[in-house]
């Protein structure tokens, strides 16, 4: 273990954070200011931190993998104030965006680019991948970014550094989602003059479109909110309601259903009261009883999920962006073999595209619209009013970016 550290800036002995104490229960408390534990950490100033729609999953269903005080948040960036006495790549006053897979980049899983798998950091007692900042004990129990502060393990492979010529949202979903969109349309693998199904307008949703939009890619999209799917329209996407998504998608493409589909939603889809129930009730068991319940059983709603492989045609691919949790669900594998899909999903490898985005991210004009994506800025203080605003996708909410250094009015 080492914890010297090659150059400082100092701070504080607290820091403010956002942290779980229960279902539906997130506050502002102070805890225990990061410091370099390892000699490859750094720690960094928080400057901008967003609410996922990931999140989400912790505000409810995840409950029973949480404790409280957990400090929540993955999708961070800010300015490196410490880094340790292995760290050779960044220095103390770099700007940076932090990935949200904990890597470290010498692995068999990180040398093929599989960053989300890495070997060194993966939860063997869970039996599940990557440490992930902010994201439960199923994922290294690492302490989140919707915080002051932050304490970034593995500082020379992950962080993103960035320029300062423009503001924080153009970079900021470098950590997550832009990434996730990226992959889930390389996954679709969308044949030229093809047409593209995203279930799901949210923010990964609306990248996707972005993204597909660029390569020319036709876009039908579908949304039960008609600010989301007037958002896509924007961007040239055809959007549709929930009701008769499937009929729209096979109308646009002479009765086939698209190519591929990007389900963009995950376990907390709208449409199965049955499993929305299971859901609630599993999440409020005892610990040990309710991991056992996740682990074991199949409570996501599956609505989108059901949908994408309906919509999609015959031999088309479903690429799922979505995250799942359950280890029991109940498949339609006839369905599925018998229109010969194939199905690519996964963690984001966020490393793996960075050189592929940050140019388009750097272009003059903001082309992916990064800058406006955010309907709600506020200062850390208003995270969880925001949290339940986003879940329940109140004035017209579609992201959320916290901003650790303002002070509530």
């Amino acid at each position: 273990m080492g914890s010297s550290s090659r150059s400082r800036i100092p701070s504080v002995a607290g820091m403010r954070a956002l942290t779980w104490h229960g279902i539906e229960d997130v506050r502002i408390t102070e805890v225990e200011d990061p410091r370099i534990e390892e000699p490859t950490d750094a720690v960094i100033r928080v400057t901008s931190t967003a609410i996922c729609g990931s999140d989400l999953h912790l505000y409810r269903v995840l409950a029973p993998y949480l404790r409280p005080d957990d400090v929540l948040g993955h999708e961070t960036m800010g300015v490196v104030e410490e880094v340790g006495s292995g760290v050779t790549r960044l220095q103390v006053g770099d700007r940076v965006v932090v990935p949200f897979v904990i890597a470290c980049g010498a692995c068999f899983m990180c040398e093929r680019q599989r960053f989300s798998q890495c070997e060194t950091t993966q939860d063997r007692e869970q039996g599940t991948g990557a440490s992930l900042f902010g994201y439960t004990s199923m994922y290294g129990a690492v302490p989140g970014g919707q915080a002051e502060r932050l304490r970034v393990p593995f500082a020379d492979v992950g962080p993103i550094v960035v320029g300062s010529e423009h503001p924080d949202e153009r970079y900021l979903y470098l950590s997550d989602i832009l990434p996730t969109a990226y992959q889930a349309l390389e996954y679709a693998d969308v044949p030229e003059g093809g047409t593209l199904g995203v279930v799901g307008l949210g923010p990964v949703g609306q990248l996707v479109v972005r993204l597909a939009q660029r390569r020319g890619i036709r876009v039908v999209g579908v949304d039960p909110q008609p600010e989301r799917r007037a958002l896509a329209e924007e961007w040239g996407a055809t959007a549709v309601d929930v009701d008769g998504a499937l009929q729209a998608m096979r109308d646009a493409t002479d009765g086939r259903g698209p190519d591929a589909v990007v389900e963009a939603v995950g376990m907390e889809a709208h449409g199965n009261p049955v499993a929305s129930a299971a859901i609630s009730v599993a999440s409020r068991l005892p610990k040990s009883i309710a991991q056992a319940a996740i682990e074991h059983g199949g409570i996501d709603r599956l609505a989108a999920l059901l949908l994408a492989i309906d919509a999609v045609r015959r031999g088309g691919t479903v690429s799922i962006a979505g995250v799942y949790g359950g280890a029991a669900d109940p498949m339609p594998l006839r369905v599925m073999f018998d229109k010969g899909l194939q199905l690519r999903m996964g963690q984001c490898d966020v490393r793996r595209w960075v050189d592929d985005l940050l140019p388009i991210v750097e272009e003059e004009g903001d082309v992916l619209g990064l800058e406006s994506l955010a309907t709600h800025r506020l200062p850390l203080e208003g995270a969880p009013d925001a949290y339940r605003m986003f879940q329940r996708k109140e004035d017209g909410c579609i992201k959320v970016v916290l901003k650790p250094e303002l002070r509530p009015a």
